[in-house]
């Protein structure tokens, strides 16, 4: 497995793999690799025959109050875990890499980015959109992957390539959870022994909220509500929203019916925020 830190030097691997008439996957993540980005690299790893990994901090996805110089770095680390999982090109560059002096130019995106994680962070989705295409063009690879757990960027990425004509494959791979049922996040490491127990109550309004839809609950309101209940319970969690949402527009919906998205996004104790969905055909 090669580590690459140039555009230039990632072309040149892939178009040799090209010659060969290789079939080339991306996973593209910001590091601190855990079992959800394991799973991505697996499924890459089954369905092509090379796999690049970007591990990038994508310093244009964050706010000016957001957490990008404390997100979690292991270069070391994931690279252990790429080899393992049988990648064969990691993509770590730097941010002067990926965005010259004067760049100024984005990939920007209307409606379903104005929603969910779209109203708090509003920066965000130009930052995601903008270096996702930026990775797309380097590598071109055949399909690239990405966790459910991030449903509202899944359905960026799909049509950000849908609506650019993109010849790329978006793979979506279900979420991974911890045994007790938190969602694998590298932001769970922020968390104390304490606030790491108060951060299930994710997982529980999201069983709770798709156990009531199982049952027949069909009024989006009651169902947001009674997870919303349920959240408010834990002292040191901070809801920014829980919402049921059209998978396709992200719009929120009244009734639950067609393919639908209930996600949430909660605090915990000003220290981590950490987002969980479930997403039904109904």
């Amino acid at each position: 497995m090669k580590i690459e830190t140039t555009v230039k030097d990632v072309r040149k691997t892939v178009k040799e793999w090209r010659k060969e008439g290789l079939t080339v996957g991306l996973v593209p993540t910001m590091g601190y690799l855990h079992e959800g980005h394991q799973s991505l690299i697996k499924k890459a790893v089954e369905q092509c025959d090379k796999v690049v990994v970007s591990i990038f901090v994508n310093p244009m996805q964050f706010g000016p109050t957001e957490d990008l110089a404390s997100y979690p770095r292991d270069l070391e680390k994931d690279s252990e875990l790429c080899e393992k999982t049988g990648a064969d090109l990691i993509f770590h560059p730097e941010p002067e890499e990926m965005y010259q002096e004067g760049f100024c130019s984005f990939v920007d995106m209307t409606g379903l980015t104005q929603a969910l994680c779209g109203l708090s962070r509003p920066v965000h989705f130009r930052g995601v959109c903008t270096v996702v295409s930026k990775l797309f063009h380097i590598v071109q690879p055949d399909k690239a992957y990405f966790g459910e757990k991030d449903a509202q960027q899944l359905a960026v990425i799909k049509r950000m390539v849908k609506d650019l004509n993109m010849d790329i494959e978006i793979v979506g791979c279900p979420i991974i959870r911890e045994k007790d049922g938190l969602a694998k996040s590298s932001r769970n490491t922020y968390l104390d022994e304490k606030e790491r127990s108060a951060a299930l109550i994710l997982s529980k309004s999201i069983f709770l909220g798709k156990k009531m839809v199982e049952e027949g609950e069909r009024n989006a309101n009651v169902v947001k509500q009674a997870m919303t209940d349920l959240i408010q319970k834990e002292p040191m969690a901070e809801i920014d929203y829980v919402e049921i949402v059209d998978q396709n527009t992200m719009q929120s919906i009244e009734e639950i019916k067609g393919d639908i998205l209930c996600a949430i996004a909660v605090g915990i104790n000003h220290k981590a925020r950490l987002i969980d969905n479930f997403m039904m055909t109904v």
